[in-house]
């Protein structure tokens, strides 16, 4: 996907460039900036030397000698003094400044740390509203894969309020959708100690099924008379099919669709061309958010590829929350899917 959080250590990123949480001199120090230096070699400080130092919000690029990177691209953050000393722009600055001088280097790819969030002591909950926006906004005018390098899934330090409003529906529905286990086991028990009451016991819980299984089929007074052509067109069309009428009913374009989406225009030209084409279910739930879907429409996008809403599945319960809730923020999905280490919405490969 275009902008990608991932568990890593920066220096070992393979990457086009990897961006340096550094001081105004340049001239290596602790944290990552420290790390940078001694996993890049000796050869980083010396052409560091020559660059001058550099200012707050700024950014200047080396080699990468020993790094897996091409690239290094040092930036200093600014710290932290409350937020009224012009933080949130030096910091917006520093990401928008690495971002364009990746693309004078050609660059492809690039990995940025969370800038001043260690001993420059910027809240980390409010730095990463900044990153991914200052990022966003760059991918929706220019093709790059970006990496935002964290450490534990505590390190994005997603809203509480938020994380624990999602927690709880998770522990609400996933719970409940485990109480057949428990009936299973209970039956096993059963048909262990009397094989004759677990028979009528199966029977009568057969007989239930049936009768709840039953649909109503008397029309509503007053209910309006299907239109079964346009019924049978969108049974017939596929997940491409509908993908793209859903972006021409939103009156979007392919590219504000696939950017929104966080999906590379790869796959979005594969999904369009290939009518059968089966994207990943994180990719489907990433333009049913796009698209900002209601629920039974992103039930029906996932139909069409092939996948359902499942209560056994936590990723699924998330994101039935947020669409549920109308909360189409992907990057804000994507952390507090972060913070539960599951899948991330968008494309990675498929």
């Amino acid at each position: 996907m275009p902008l990608q959080i991932v568990r890593n250590d920066i220096t070992k990123m393979r990457v086009d460039a990897i961006v340096n949480a550094a001081n105004r001199s340049l001239l290596g120090g602790g944290g990552v900036d420290g790390a940078i230096h001694r996993a890049a070699g000796p050869g980083l400080l010396t052409e560091c030397r020559a660059l001058g130092g550099c200012e707050t919000g700024q950014a200047k690029a080396t080699r990468g000698y020993n790094l897996p990177a091409r690239y290094v691209i040092h930036t200093v953050g600014p710290v932290w003094h409350g937020g009224s000393d012009g933080e949130p722009e030096l910091l917006a600055a520093c990401y928008r400044n690495s971002l364009r001088l990746a693309r004078a280097l050609k660059c492809e790819s690039i990995a940025f740390p969370m800038i001043s969030t260690g001993v420059y002591g910027y809240p980390k909950e409010l730095a990463l509203p900044i990153a991914t926006r200052t990022i966003t906004e760059f991918l929706m005018e220019n093709e790059m894969q970006v990496y935002l390098v964290v450490f534990g899934a505590g390190a994005l330090a997603v809203s509480l309020k938020l994380f624990d409003n999602v927690r709880q529906y998770i522990d609400e529905n996933y719970v409940a959708e485990h109480v057949d286990r428990r009936e299973d086991r209970r039956r096993e028990a059963l048909w262990q100690r009397d094989g004759e009451s677990a028979l009528r016991y199966d029977q009568q819980l057969a007989e239930e099924m049936s009768f709840n299984a039953m649909p109503d089929l008397t029309p509503l007074p007053g209910a309006a008379k299907p239109d079964w052509e346009k019924m049978l067109k969108q049974t017939d069309e596929g997940f491409s099919q509908m993908l793209l009428r859903k972006i021409d009913e939103k009156g979007m374009t392919d590219a504000q669709c696939y950017k929104k989406a966080n999906v590379d225009r790869k796959l979005f030209n594969k999904i369009k061309i290939i009518p059968g084409y089966r994207p990943s279910k994180p990719t489907v739930f990433a333009f049913a958010v796009a698209l900002e879907l209601s629920l039974d429409e992103t039930r029906e996008m996932l139909e069409k590829a092939g996948y359902s809403f499942s209560h056994s599945s936590k990723m699924d319960i998330v994101l039935e929350y947020f669409i549920m809730n109308r909360m189409y923020n992907l990057l804000e999905i994507n952390e507090v899917l972060f913070q539960f280490d599951l899948p991330l919405l968008g494309s990675a490969a498929c």
